[in-house]
């Protein structure tokens, strides 16, 4: 049994990790005191320079190692130059891309305002209420219903339009006619209903209409200042007094000089030919009476600035128009056999001294003419040294030729003017002018020029003394 327990000693695991451990220590202790002894001694690198490998030689093949170190640098090199190209390219690139941003920025900015205008046009504000509807319901777009002018007038416009629905209109004549001097023409429609007149009678029938005043009855007068009726309006000299002896001798006399009676003007036309026509800045439409009772239909274009010339006009059995300054006149070409224009050509549609508008508004008289149509110019009033410098010329430049021509001076405002009476024809398309400047000059198709036609070749052919 003690055997067994000696034996069992003898076996024990721990002991022999124990037993190993030691041994190891001992050797490792002993080598390491060895190697340095034989380190200290230099026997150490002796035995290391005897038994190194004869095949380990690293400067043996020093050309072949300087020649790849060479090769190397240069791809090297290579690759340097290309990434410096790379990098140029990649700048490039960069900056292209920049501007293909900024591009399709600057695009989608365009579309904004794009959208914007399709939205609000070349208006303030939004567009809201009965202006909104009014305009919005229209075929093709929303405000192209108006004209660019109503911008300029937007605060007036949203006033003109600010009414109850299915009601009666506001009385704002003034409001109205303030808008389309501007220009702000044609007005949108409004739902609403106009006030009739109190105690409203029927109108005296044809012919008798053309010569009697109107009842007062016939008209709102709630807008107008300070006259509430037309005996007041007679009083004032507005062509309103259809009893006065001044009235009823327009147009009826024909002294060879200033006054042109409508017998001799229809007269200068074959019989019959002097149908239909436009009386610009009419009044109260006596021009288109006269012509009335000579079977002509004349339309007047009038405004109700401070007054009621349309429901004049109306009441005497006549046609009126509401036509602003800056409105192209609703005719179509060349369909007017007489066109009748007096002072307000200048001092009611263009602005007093602008020559360009004025020439304009001729050429657009010009348009609505049919070929041989007349032109009858009534008593323009123009400073006098105008008449030859401005006014000749730029007749004969729409392409007028004069039948008759005639110019006086008079006093007004303490200066000096001419007063002149012309009747034009409208010559046959193309236009007889040039045929009367091709009688002076011969000329070619690629000589022509409307900006530096000479003008004295019509004056010296049509146009008689002014003096």
């Amino acid at each position: 049994m003690e055997g067994d327990l000696l034996g069992k000693k003898l076996h024990d695991p721990k002991r022999r990790r124990c037993w190993s451990a030691t041994t190891v220590t001992l050797i490792l202790f002993l080598l390491t005191n060895t190697t340095s002894i034989l380190l200290s001694s230099g026997a150490g690198a002796s035995l290391v320079r005897r038994y190194e490998p004869r095949t380990v030689r690293l400067w043996d093949d020093s050309g072949a190692l300087l020649a790849d170190l060479n090769a190397t640098r240069t791809a090297l090199e290579y690759s340097r130059a290309e990434l410096a190209g790379l990098h140029a390219r990649l700048g490039t690139a960069t900056l292209l891309l920049q501007t293909l941003l900024a591009d399709v920025a600057t695009a989608a900015h365009g579309r904004d305002d794009q959208q914007k205008e399709a939205t609000t046009g070349w208006w303030a504000r939004e567009l809201a209420g009965e202006l909104k509807l009014a305009v919005g319901n229209v075929a093709g777009g929303g405000e192209d219903a108006l004209g660019h002018a109503c911008g300029r007038l937007q605060d007036e416009l949203e006033r003109y339009m600010d009414y109850k629905p299915g009601g009666e209109c506001p009385s704002d004549a003034a409001l109205e006619h303030l808008l389309m001097r501007g220009g702000c023409e044609p007005l949108p429609r409004r739902r609403c209903r106009p006030r009739s007149p109190a105690g409203y009678r029927e109108p005296a029938p044809l012919p008798k209409s053309l010569w009697e005043m109107p009842s007062d009855t016939s008209v709102v007068w709630d807008a107008y200042h300070p006259c509430k009726n037309f005996s007041c309006l007679a009083s004032r000299g507005l062509g309103f007094d259809l009893r006065g002896r001044r009235e009823k001798g327009l147009w009826t006399r024909d002294d060879g000089a200033l006054d042109y009676s409508v017998e001799t003007a229809l007269a200068a036309k074959p019989k019959g030919t002097v149908r239909v026509g436009l009386d610009i800045g009419g009044g109260g439409g006596t021009f288109a009476a006269r012509m009335r009772e000579r079977g002509v239909t004349v339309v007047t274009a009038t405004t109700n600035a401070g007054a009621p010339f349309g429901s004049f006009v109306a009441s005497r059995g006549l046609v009126p128009i509401h036509v602003g300054p800056a409105h192209r006149l609703p005719f179509f070409d060349g369909t007017l056999d007489v066109v009748h224009a007096a002072r307000e050509l200048m001092a009611g549609w263009t602005v007093p001294g602008d020559d360009v508008a004025l020439e304009f508004a001729l050429f657009d008289v010009y348009r609505v003419l049919r070929p041989g149509g007349m032109f009858w110019l009534d008593h323009f009033v123009l400073p006098g040294e105008q008449l030859n410098a401005t006014y000749a010329p730029m007749l004969d430049r729409v392409g007028f030729k004069r039948q008759r021509w005639n110019a006086g001076r008079k006093m007004e405002g303490g200066a000096e003017k001419n007063e002149c009476q012309e009747t034009i024809n409208c010559p046959a398309r193309p236009p007889v002018c040039l045929q009367c400047w091709l009688t002076q000059v011969a000329m070619t198709s690629s000589l022509y020029d409307s900006n530096t036609i000479s003008q004295s070749h019509c004056t010296t052919s049509f146009m008689s003394s002014t003096n």
